[in-house]
């Protein structure tokens, strides 16, 4: 055992290690709450001014993290915030939870990852622990953290210690949380892996020891595609079953009655969040480097992806029944979120419709308590509330354009 992982395994254990969590959305300040409720002292890194000024007022801006919550962690001290990264020497371990997008190729963008490092790197020191739990593609802490951390002459394992563990934050859910999901941790090596798992085990249930960071990363991404290939396979089932005329929902249910072999998913509009449609896609590109097709991913994305034109489609030949035609219609749209009970629109389905109505000329409007206003290509607009009137209330221009965000299948 190094001296280095002796002295950081006393301060976990004693809870007198610093941890610096970098990037406060909704993974890294619900991490950063729990370290912080642990007993840790937490200084978290944002590049958002206003999200900064919030928290140190003790002012949630997450649905998932109340202010009753923070606000004491903030007045103790226990947890404050900062845009700079000049206090990264004085941590023990850094924790990386910053956003890992799609590119419009469809590739990884691992753009933030690549930042944050580049701003940790000239305050790193002996002694300290790092964790990208951000979502990525399997080789990510070998292949690019890893030799930035070499080129500081430090060796990892001894000197430094680096490791992943995928978040699993689900927003909105109120049964499973930071506190009670399970971790999953790899290590460059056995005694990063002990490092991280020690931390960890402050502010969750139990951690799974993985051989490799690789297996990790690689873990994270298949809980995601099982959803999207699943959620898939009852979106072509909706489909299938408008052409027999059987309603998917009934089948649904009477599937799920059996105990064994079958657990239920939904059709819906789309997919939409921070994880169903862009980590298969983190997966699917790092196979094809190596010349194999996944080809249940790129089935499963084509079907999730057309649900907001069948949508649409649905929509019109509703209209049309009735003698309508979608172009003056005035419709509302109820709900933006990429799923129930969180202010989060990243890759919500809804924008998408919403922009496909509007260039077929609907007049639309939409209800949302989670989302007050909505900017559609420079163009705001407000909730209205779903009175059945929505003719009143400022509508989509016909031809408004939505650039697609980071929304979540919807039951």
């Amino acid at each position: 055992m190094s001296a280095w992982k002796e002295l950081l395994e006393g301060k976990i254990a004693a809870k007198t290690a610093r941890v610096q969590v970098i990037g406060l959305g909704y993974v890294g300040l619900s991490l950063a709450v729990e370290l912080a409720k642990a007993g840790f002292t937490v200084r978290g890194v944002d590049v958002d001014l206003e999200r900064v000024a919030r928290l140190n007022r003790g002012q949630s801006y997450l649905s998932d993290v109340t202010s009753e919550t923070l606000a004491p962690l903030v007045a103790e001290g226990r947890l404050l915030a900062t845009t700079e990264f000049d206090e990264v020497g004085e941590a023990d371990a850094l924790i990386i939870c910053v956003p890992t997008p799609l590119r419009k190729s469809k590739e990884p963008d691992i753009s933030f990852i690549v930042s944050a490092l580049e701003s940790l790197l000239p305050h790193l020191r002996h002694g300290q622990l790092l964790v990208l739990e951000s979502t990525t593609f399997p080789g990510t802490t070998e292949e690019v953290m890893l030799p930035r951390l070499q080129s500081l002459g430090m060796v990892v394992g001894e000197d430094v210690f680096l490791a992943f563990s995928p978040e699993r934050v689900d927003p909105g859910n109120r049964r499973f949380t930071t506190a009670n999901i399970p971790k999953v941790v790899g290590g460059i090596t056995r005694s990063c892996t002990e490092l991280a798992a020690s931390l960890y085990r402050h502010v969750t249930v139990s951690v799974f020891e993985a051989s490799s960071p690789r297996v990790a990363e690689t873990a994270k991404l298949l809980e995601n595609t099982f959803r999207s290939v699943n959620i898939a396979l009852a979106n072509e089932l909706a489909f299938a079953c408008r052409k027999i005329g059987v309603d998917p929902w009934e089948v649904i249910e009477a599937a799920a009655t059996k105990p064994f072999g079958f657990m239920p998913f939904y059709p819906g509009p789309g997919i939409g969040g921070h994880c169903i449609p862009v980590d298969p896609l983190y997966l699917s590109w790092k196979v094809r480097l190596t010349g194999y097709e996944a080809q249940f991913i790129a089935l499963a994305d084509q079907v999730n992806r057309a649900m907001p034109e069948h949508v649409v489609n649905l929509v019109a030949g509703a209209l049309n029944e009735r003698g309508r035609a979608v172009r003056g219609a005035s419709i509302l749209v109820l709900g933006v979120t990429y799923k129930a009970d969180v202010n989060d629109i990243r890759e919500s389905p809804a924008l998408e419709i919403i922009e496909l109505l509007a260039r077929r000329g609907g007049q639309i409007a939409y209800a949302d308590p989670f989302i007050p206003q909505l900017a559609l290509d420079g163009h705001k607009l407000s909730a209205v509330e779903p009175t059945g009137d929505a003719q009143r209330h400022e509508e989509v221009p016909r031809r408004a354009h939505v650039h697609r965000q980071p929304l979540g299948e919807l039951p």
